[in-house]
Formats: structure tokens, sequence, C-alpha cells
């Protein structure tokens, strides 16, 4: 039963002296007149929205519990037991105030009498419906602290191996040790060539040029490889490369719906994600600022820009018509997600699991879950500016004025174009082209009462007003997408549901209720924000504004161990294909066991040594003896270990749509590498921006994004899955990116060796696999452009170079 609480019963209610929870063996006549007079009552009209079993509950408000009747709803409680007249619930049946229940209808007198007796008895109510509600689970978090996932990590000691010669590094014992267990050998290593080109696409996300494969494999010095290591870190192509490995997670969009205002730039998320790889950001500084570098001491407003990781999170539509019960549920889903991508993402968890109830595997309580979602229902998604607020006032004063005088401006359009609308239709024809005339030229309306101004005087000085404020300094300042430290509340417009909803913004934090089955209607006792209980044996509450900042530094400390397992988890599974953990987001008993776990700890202790480096840890892995291994695969291997898990060799690996965009771009010598800025439509002509510029839609993608396996920008997304399809074929032998590369190709080799097929050829495959053909490839090449002249031969080359684009060499990584 909605209500609301009126100011005149406030105080009586506050001193209510008698508690229904008081009452633990009401008698049976008391018992009898509830089933016999009440509970039918109640049932008919009330349990549809007022009970446990309500689909959506209204106002916040049960009937069906002594303590939830007690408690009331979002109001405060529902009665005064033992006096009616002070009682909400008999005010509202009696529909002598301006809440009137039931909606539909006033219950009949008998009832109505019914119910305050009840209440003036004392509101009794059968003994199981007065104990509170019971956790059919206790959560053991002592015995949930024991799981692999949540110990500390230390440097493991290594293991015996039988081929001392092979190992390069230490991670190479561990995994030599496991190859030994299971009697498997490494493969050799793998050529130079192909080294060189595995390095530069895990690296950069390009081929390398074929001036750098030649100066490697011709050279002979031993820190050669070390050195192109470092070279390709360097390089701004590393950033970006990396970077869209981290945007998958963080579900990057340039673009949402249409009706969502978005005033930020994600761009400038996108952009500072690059900056942060390419200058080696620690990784524990990498997540405190994308979750709170606005709280950070000594930040500034350009470093906002790194907040789009929650910034840029999905949002839903609110129809404010709606009751403010479906508005709050919808606005609960969109905390649901933030949870989820923060826990999933950062410390590979599912605590968005425990958003209806106690996590069904993890030592995750429902109480962890809204502990978390306060802190992101105390931060408001918000588009801010790269200036000082001192600086940005009087900018922010003139939009907010440019905005009101262009709603006029376009009223005042309306308004003359209807009256020459109207001034044409009573003119005859030869005086109709003269006032369209005096129309172009100038005002047409020249004297009004009391000399005021025309319309069209008034619509020239609100034009010359718009660009006087536009000229305001700094007027076109950047937002990024960014949060602020401000709660949002949901309530009813009016006192009945019909009302509709109003959403208001306040400053400061704000602990939210723990929510029954997941649902903001059904409000429990409050739950103080903090972080996860498996995690932090003595839990502190947050209490630095939204804990946005508490929530990182928990992260990078308390859950430090599980933090680097799963990055280092992350890393890994971009250079080998493959994850030493396979679920890479859930690093919980649902998720898979690590194939190595002590070279899962002791990598992760090492990186929280060196700094939480990911270049260090790069290195790690590249100068390893596992990753240098050819994928060339014995029989021994596809018998015992058919899967790759012991990494007895290589894994040949299919590249994204990126990579093999890029690649062509690349080739065909039209890339351009100009870093940054705003993205463009991925198939808009002339668009030769590397593939991470290009336009990410929330709810329109790309075609051509969707029919290569790009990743959903709705959701986290924690490695990529490739599959083959006909649309796939289709796009490579008709679509217009291959039509269009072929073409640019060819005219790069006819610029580059002009009359010299032969020469063309074999520049056509340095550009694409780094290699010069086989007698066997030149052969067929010019076999099937002889015999051809003129416009025939040009569109054999087309075809060809078509082919060469679509080979599978060019689409997979050995």
């Amino acid at each position: 039963m909605i209500h609301y609480l009126l100011p005149q019963l406030i105080a009586i209610l506050s001193c209510s002296q008698i508690s229904l929870a008081e009452e633990r063996s009401p008698s049976d006549e008391s018992i009898q007149y509830f089933e016999r007079k009440i509970r039918p009552i109640l049932a008919q009209h009330c349990y549809s929205c007022h009970s446990n079993d309500a689909k959506v509950l209204r106002g916040g408000l049960r009937l069906d519990t002594a303590a939830s009747v007690q408690k009331g709803g979002d109001s405060g409680p529902t009665l005064v037991a033992g006096q009616p007249d002070a009682s909400l619930l008999i005010h509202s049946i009696q529909y002598d105030n301006d809440i009137q229940m039931p909606p539909k209808g006033k219950l009949p007198d008998a009832e109505i009498k019914e119910l305050t007796e009840w209440v003036k008895r004392g509101a009794p109510f059968p003994k199981s419906l007065v104990e509170p509600e019971q956790k059919s689970r206790q959560i053991n978090f002592d015995e949930g602290r024991r799981f692999w996932s949540f110990q500390p990590v230390r440097q493991q000691p290594l293991p015996e191996v039988l081929d001392g010669q092979w190992p390069k590094s230490r991670m190479d014992v561990f995994v030599l040790s496991s190859m030994e267990r299971d009697g498997l050998d490494p493969a050799p290593p793998t050529d130079r060539v192909t080294l060189i080109r595995r390095l530069s696409f895990d690296l950069t996300g390009l081929p390398p040029l074929p001036e750098d494969v030649e100066a490697f494999v011709t050279d002979d010095s031993p820190m050669a490889f070390e050195k192109l290591v470092e070279r390709f870190m360097a390089s701004p192509q590393y950033g970006e490369k990396w970077a869209r490995t981290w945007l998958d997670l963080a579900r990057y969009t340039d673009r949402t719906e249409s009706w969502l205002l978005q005033d930020g730039q994600a761009y400038l998320y996108r952009d500072w994600v690059v900056n942060a790889f390419n200058g080696d950001m620690p990784y524990d500084e990498f997540v405190c600022r994308q979750l709170a570098v606005d709280l950070m001491p000594g930040s500034s407003p350009k470093d906002l820009t790194a907040l789009g990781f929650v910034g840029l999170s999905p949002t839903y539509w609110k129809e404010l018509q709606l009751p403010c019960e479906i508005i709050k549920m919808i606005v609960a889903d969109e905390w649901e997600e933030r949870v989820d991508a923060v826990t999933s993402t950062f410390l590979g968890l599912t605590v968005a699991c425990a958003r209806c109830h106690d996590h069904k595997f993890d030592p995750i309580s429902a109480e962890d879950y809204h502990a978390l979602a306060g802190v992101f229902a105390s931060s408001r998604q918000v588009g801010r500016p790269l200036i000082s607020e001192e600086q940005y006032q009087p900018v922010r004063e003139a939009k907010a004025e440019v905005a009101k005088l262009e709603v006029e401006q376009t009223k005042l359009k309306t308004e003359i174009a209807k009256r020459e609308k109207g001034r044409a239709k009573e003119l005859p024809a030869t005086q109709q082209q003269k006032t369209a005339d005096e129309t172009n030229t100038g005002p047409v309306d020249t004297a009004t009462k009391d000399n005021a101004p025309t319309p069209l005087e008034k619509l020239e000085q609100l034009t010359t007003k718009i660009k006087e404020l536009k000229a305001v300094p700094m007027f076109d300042a950047e937002l990024t997408n960014a949060l602020s430290e401000e709660s949002l509340y949901i309530e009813r417009a009016g006192a009945n549901p019909q009302d509709g909803t109003r959403l208001t913004y306040r400053p400061g934090p704000q602990d939210l209720p723990l929510f029954s089955r997941g649902d903001p209607n059904r409000p429990g006792e409050i739950v103080r924000r903090r972080f996860l209980t498996v995690l932090t044996p003595e839990p502190r509450l947050f209490e630095i504004g939204s804990g946005r900042l508490e929530l990182a530094h928990s992260i990078t400390s308390d859950a430090a161990p599980l933090a680097a397992r799963v990055i280092v988890n992350r890393i890994w599974l971009t250079h080998f294909g493959q994850g030493l953990v396979s679920t890479p987001s859930n690093f919980g008993a649902q998720g898979s066991r690590p194939s190595h776990p002590e070279l899962l700890d002791d990598l992760s202790a090492r990186f929280i040594a060196n700094g939480w480096s990911i270049k260090w840890l790069h290195r790690e892995i590249l100068f390893s003896a596992t990753w240098q291994q050819s994928t060339s695969r014995s029989d021994q291997a596809k018998s015992l270990d058919p899967s790759n898990r012991w990494l007895s060799h290589m894994n040949r690996r299919r590249h994204d749509f990126e990579a093999w965009r890029d690649t062509m771009l690349s080739a065909s010598g039209v890339l351009d590498l100009a870093p940054g800025g705003q993205s463009r439509d991925l198939d808009e002509p002339g668009n030769r921006r590397r593939t991470l510029y290009s336009t990410v839609h929330r709810r329109e993608l790309s075609t051509t994004f969707q029919i290569h396996d790009f990743p959903d920008p709705n959701q986290h997304s924690p490695q990529r899955f490739s599959t083959t399809t006909a649309l796939q074929g289709l796009y490579a032998l008709n679509g217009p990116l291959l039509a269009e590369q072929s073409q640019a190709l060819l005219s790069r080799l006819g610029r580059e060796h002009p009359d010299d097929e032969a020469a063309q050829i074999n520049r056509a495959y340095w550009l694409l696999s780094s290699r010069s053909p086989t007698a066997v490839e030149q052969k067929l090449a010019l076999e099937y452009l002889s015999d051809t002249a003129g416009e025939e031969r040009a569109n054999r080359w087309k075809q060809y170079t078509h082919v060469l684009l679509a080979s599978n060499e060019i689409l997979f990584l050995d």
C-alpha cells in the first residue's frame, strides 16, 4: 500500500510506545482473528503490490510480516499499533487524505472497520509472520580465504628439470617442468623472420617493415632481439595496440544513443589509455586513476580523462512518466553494471552475481555487493572540463544562456515563417514575389505598437547575443566523460503512482539498503560502503566521499595478489592466445584453475616487486624460450596435449580485425599513423587511420565490426573469440576494404618498381608476408599475368593483389 508520511504524524510515529515485534506470542484468539478477518483483506487488496511475492514492490512497503509493517515503506512506519487515528494505513483506506488506497477504489465499510479494529488491538500477527527472514546460507569467510586466488603471492622456488640448457628465464623452468612431467619436449626455436614478425604484431599490432626484417635477420649481435623489443615498446604504436586490449575490458564506445546526453568527448579516455601504456604507467596507479583520479592529491583537470572507465558506462533510458518503482529498478541495473565491470576487470570476480542473494559459489555476500554498489550510487557520470572550475564557470554560464536563447530563437523563426506564409496567401501573385524579396533583404514589419522591435529585429538581436556569448574565452573547451561526487535519488513526482518520477542529484555519498532479491523496491537494512569481506579480514568503512579512492586503494593493496594475478594473466593471454587461467575474468570457484599455478604466482610476485610495470612483464615473456618456440607440433604433442595446455610449442593465432585491416593499409602504403584525436566511421571513404581510431557505436555498431567478431561495447569483454562465417568470406571477396586496398597496393608496386613485374611480385610478398615468394609462387603469378595487355592486364593485377590480401598468411600469425 503506497503511502507518504504526513507531517502532522511525524512526532506521533517517531515516539510510538507499542512495537509489533514485541508481541512474540499472540493469543489464540488474536491469531484466529487475523486469519479469519484480516489476512483475507490484505491478500485480496494489498499483497499484489506489498508482499514478498509482488512482481514490483510498491513504495518499498511490505504488509506480509510484522517486521515489514512496523518498518513501513519509503517514508517510514505504516501504522502505530493500538492507535488507528495515528496510523497512515487507516487514513489511507478511509480516503481522507492525499493518499487513497487501494487505488482502484475504496474498501467496503465493513472491511475498513475490521482493519481499524485490528490496529486498535495492536495489529497482532501469527508467530510464523513475526520472525524476520533468516538467511538459508551462511558464508564461511575464513574458509573462503583459503581459495587459491585469494592467497598471498610470493616468488616460488624453481622446480627441477632434466634439460637445463633450454630455459632462458625463470618462467621457462616452470614451463619445462610441466612439459617433462607429461612426457613432452619443447619445440625448436622459430626462425628469425617469424620471430620479428611475431614480435611486431604482439607489441605494435602492425607488420614489420621489410627493411627491419632484413636488418634483424643479418644482425649477429647477441643483443639484437633485446634491442628490437625495446625499440618496438618505445614506438607510439605500442600504446595503440595494448590500449585496444584494455578498451575491450572497459566496454569503450565513441558514441551512444542519440537520446542520451553525452557532453564529454569519449576519445579523450581512449587517448589517455594509449599514453598510459606508452609511458609504462605502473599498473596500480593505472587502476587508481581510472577509478578516482579526481580524488587523488596533486591531480589536475587534465587528469580527469582517466575517469572514462566508469564515466563511459552504459546508461539506460528512464521514462519519467513511469512509476518510480520501475525507474528504481533501471537505476539499480546501472549500478550493477558498474560493479560487474570494475570487479570483473580488476579482480576477476563475478561480484554482481551477489545482487539478489549471496554468491552461490564464491565467498561474496549480498552485503558485499551492496557495499560496492553504494560507491557507484554516490558517483554521477558527468562531463567535466579539462580546465579549472574557476576558468570554466563563465563558460558554463554562457552555455546555459545560449541554450535558453536558442530555444527562443527557434520559436521566433517558427513565428516569422508562419506570418510570412499567412501574408503570402492574402496577397495577389504579383505581390507574393515582392514580399519574398523583402523577406530576403530585410525586415518586412517596419512598425509595431509602441515602436517595439519586430520579430525579425528580435531574431537579429538574439543571433547577435548568441554570437557574443560564444565568444567567451574557452567557450569551446572540451569536456571529458568523468565523475562527480553526487548521489542519485529517485522519488515519486506526486502523491500517486501515475504522477511519474523525479530524479534528483545531491552532493555527498549515500549508503544503499540491502535489496531483497535485488529489488530496490524491497529495501532492507542499510549497508555501509566498504570493500569485499573475503579480501579484507577487517573491512574498513569508506569515509572519503563516494569511496572510489578507497576502493581503488583496496584493490591495489588488500587485493593486490589477486589484482596482480588477473592482469598478469591478461597480458599472458594476449601473447600466447590462451591464458594460464582460461577464464580471465573469473578467478572464482566457477572459473578454471591455472595450468601453471607456481608460474602465475612467481610472475605476479615479481611483477609487484618490479613496480607493477607492464613493460617489465612483456620483457619476461618475450625473452623466454617458451614464447620464442616455433608453431611446429610434434606427434607426441598432438597425442598427449592436443590443446597445448603445457606450451610445448607456440600457438598459431588468427589476427583480430584491427591487425588484419591495419596490415592491409600498411602494405598498400596508405596507413595514417597520426596519433589520437576524434574517431572516424570505419567504412567512411578515405578513412585510412588505424582501426583503433574508428568509431565504436554502442547501439549501432558497424556491420563490418560485427561480421569480424568485434566485442560488444555494451559489456565487459575479457577476450576475443574468432569465428569463421560465410559473411566473412563474402566480405573478403566483395567488400570495399579489400577492393580499395588491392588497388592501392597495386599503385604502390607500380610506383616503386615500374615495368618490372617480377620485382613487383617480390615486393608484394615482402610487404605482406615479410618474405620473398617461393619459386612456385613466382611462377604462378607470372603465368596468371602473362598473355594479357591493357585493361585486361590491369584487372588481372588487381585480382592478384586482392587474392594476396585475402590469403590465410595475412590473416594468421605463426
